[in-house]
């Protein structure tokens, strides 16, 4: 009985963080506040870097066609300088440039993160109502640059937005489609460089992942529930990054904002 609660268990919260690690409420700070008030107690951060992983493949699914259409016109602007190219090779090196803060502040203040995770509700709560007024202040925002308009500036501005966001309760997609935004871009292109922007961050967070759960002293007792988490995460991820990008189609941003009021005001109630 107690193996099929531990799946149940792994199972909701697999789900739980696959459905709101696309949509920009913070599934961080919402896994956090899920554990606190189920009572439900997880060591260290190996299990949400693993559904994370999960998470990744969902955006390399719905994202195969720009990866593959970039890698190719990537490779043929390296080996011919060919000028139609051009545009997607420097999206790739606006992408790399953009991922360096993160990557370079979540190494080198891991555990300085992970101790934020046990600050409690409070903390979450004060997050997410700053994640709510960023989103409000670009909710009614329509840009006009596209891909090939992006610049160094831009992908440094987005770049340090998604290294704040490694504070629980700060939404990661919030602050780089608010950033993005805020520059002057497309719904579209905000949408999909930053989405483009969480491969590398969460590659790099799936291969820490895989050595912590590898040497957790449970890892026989874990990997069922993992699995299952895994599983769930990946199809919950799926199909709420694709419920977004028709939300963002009609600049519905607003609604997300007064949820993240409200979720976080009872966290800080309640917590």
């Amino acid at each position: 009985m107690d193996k099929l609660y531990d799946i149940i268990k792994y199972l909701f919260l697999g789900l739980f963080q696959g459905f709101t690690e696309p949509i920009p409420i913070s599934s961080s700070g919402h896994l956090v506040l899920a554990q606190h008030f189920l009572n439900i107690n997880i060591e260290g951060m190996s299990f949400e870097l693993f559904v994370n992983t999960a998470s990744l493949f969902a955006v390399l699914l719905i994202y195969r066609e720009d990866l593959a259409r970039l890698t190719f016109n990537g490779i043929r602007y390296i080996t011919t300088r060919e000028e139609k190219a051009k545009a997607d090779f420097r999206f790739i090196i606006y992408l790399i440039i953009a991922t360096i803060p993160a990557g370079v502040i979540g190494v080198l203040f891991d555990d300085a993160i992970a101790g934020v995770f046990k600050e409690g509700t409070k903390l979450i709560g004060i997050t997410l109502i700053i994640t709510g007024i960023a989103l409000w202040f670009i909710r009614n925002l329509r840009g006009r640059k596209n891909d090939a308009q992006l610049t160094l500036r831009d992908a440094i501005i987005i770049g340090l937005a998604q290294a704040i966001a490694l504070i629980p309760g700060i939404s990661r997609s919030g602050a780089t489609i608010v950033a993005a935004m805020g520059l002057g871009m497309k719904q579209e292109t905000a949408l999909r460089f930053s989405f483009l922007l969480f491969i590398p961050i969460s590659f790099g967070g799936m291969i820490l992942s895989f050595s912590d759960i590898l040497s957790d002293p449970n890892f026989n007792s874990l990997l069922v529930p993992y699995i299952v988490a895994f599983i769930g995460s990946l199809v919950a991820s799926y199909f709420s990054l694709k419920w977004f990008m028709g939300i963002m189609a009609r600049g519905n941003l607003k609604y997300f904002s007064f949820y993240c009021f409200i979720a976080g005001a009872l966290a800080i109630i309640l917590g």
